[in-house]
């Protein structure tokens, strides 16, 4: 996955698709003079849209419409032609705030969106707190995608905050918005409070130290998350095994996501530690951590009694061929081991190694185990983790 930066707030420039919604817009809300105060669309274009559309969809688009023309901004053309389908699509249409706004009011009454994706429209603090107001009050909203929008500690307060009371979410992402260790407070509060919500992406964000340090107890106090992907951020140090404790705590995540950190040898062996007793995660990606060969034994040691993992993925990690033969030892150790996938992408292994791996093979015959010589052909079956009812991307 790539995340599009910006510099902070900056709008994204028009789309070609903008030139049809200006010329769509403007024959709406054109129109003859107002007849009445606070008119925008009037009764004969009602009628008119009334004989194509239900009662529900004129009133949806005709709120938009007046909404649009409030804030001074161009209706986008996806929201006026979705009718009563379920998923509303704006990715990459240059809102901004103001464009936020418009949409906020037009979605507390819309009765059809359950999935709602604003990835990249440089929304702004501004733009997701108006947002925030509509989903603290829907109950048909559970997907939404707020994505590269540079919401920042504000957006990230009025978001969590919109949540926390918003039993109806399952599925939140939050890539790529320059969080930071501010933030993690609001972040933390969600998790505590939101037991409905299933999938949660914080990817591409700057959490540090800290962050992790105030998200590891949160996460093990978590009831309800069962996917987690905080991939490319900063946990590292003590905030990386403060994050791996509450792992350890947690009964509910099977799979996360931690890669492209720097979770380094402590934080692998705080990983293995967590291993060793939670029962649950199923998949567990952590590659490029600065993992060396004694991170990769000590994370080994909770492999050699875990028996739900089913993938771990650790390429680009500096444990050369010795860490590789030490994780595969210690799965070799473990008969109930439910290891289906293990890889070891990008890393150089020896002849040692690969005989040790046919070894494991004899025992373990659903095992997998990719080098950087040796790729393997493998169909990951996915959990019944989170089953949206649309179909959505999940950033890896």
């Amino acid at each position: 996955m790539g995340v599009t930066m910006r510099a902070p707030c900056e709008r994204s420039g028009e789309k070609e698709e903008q030139e049809e919604e200006v010329a769509a817009a403007s024959g709406r809300l054109a129109g003859p003079p107002e007849t009445e105060e606070g008119s925008v669309v009037d009764s004969d274009s009602d009628q008119e849209m009334e004989g194509i559309r239900g009662p529900g969809e004129l009133t949806k688009d005709t709120l938009y419409l007046r909404s649009c023309q409030a804030h001074s901004v161009v209706p986008a053309s996806c929201f006026l032609r979705q009718g009563s389908t379920t998923e509303l699509n704006l990715r990459h249409r240059g809102l901004g705030p103001q464009g936020a706004r418009a949409l906020a009011s037009a979605l507390t009454s819309n009765p059809y969106v359950k999935r709602l994706d604003l990835r990249d429209n440089g929304l702004c603090g501004a733009g997701v707190e108006a947002l925030a107001g509509a989903l603290s009050k829907t109950s048909i909203i559970s997907d939404v995608d707020l994505s590269e929008n540079q919401m920042g500690v504000v957006g990230a307060q009025a978001i969590c905050a919109a949540l926390t009371v918003n039993p109806t979410m399952q599925k939140v992402q939050l890539a790529g918005n320059g969080l930071e260790e501010h933030a993690a407070q609001y972040l933390a509060e969600l998790l505590l409070a939101h037991t409905g919500l299933k999938s949660l992406d914080l990817s591409y964000n700057q959490l540090n130290d800290h962050a992790g340090e105030i998200l590891g107890p949160a996460l093990a106090e978590n009831t309800g998350l069962t996917e987690l992907n905080i991939s490319w951020n900063h946990l590292r140090g003590p905030g990386a095994v403060a994050f791996a404790r509450g792992l350890e705590a947690n009964i509910f995540l099977r799979v996360l996501d931690i890669s492209y950190n720097g979770f380094g040898d402590p934080g692998a062996s705080a990983v293995g530690e967590a291993l060793k007793t939670n029962n649950v995660l199923e998949e567990l990606s952590m590659s490029n951590n600065r993992i060396s060969a004694v991170g990769a034994l000590s994370l080994g040691l909770g492999l050699r009694v875990n028996q739900t993992l089913r993938i771990l993925v650790m390429s680009r990690n500096p444990m050369r061929g010795e860490g590789c033969f030490g994780v595969l030892k210690s799965v070799r150790e473990n008969p109930t081991s439910a290891l289906e996938l293990l890889d070891f992408s990008e890393i150089q292994v020896d002849r040692e190694f690969d005989d040790l791996a046919s070894s494991v093979k004899v025992l373990l015959p659903a095992l997998h185990v990719k080098t950087a010589a040796h790729r393997v052909k493998y169909k990951k079956e996915l959990p019944s983790v989170f089953t949206p009812s649309l179909p959505a991307s999940v950033p890896k």
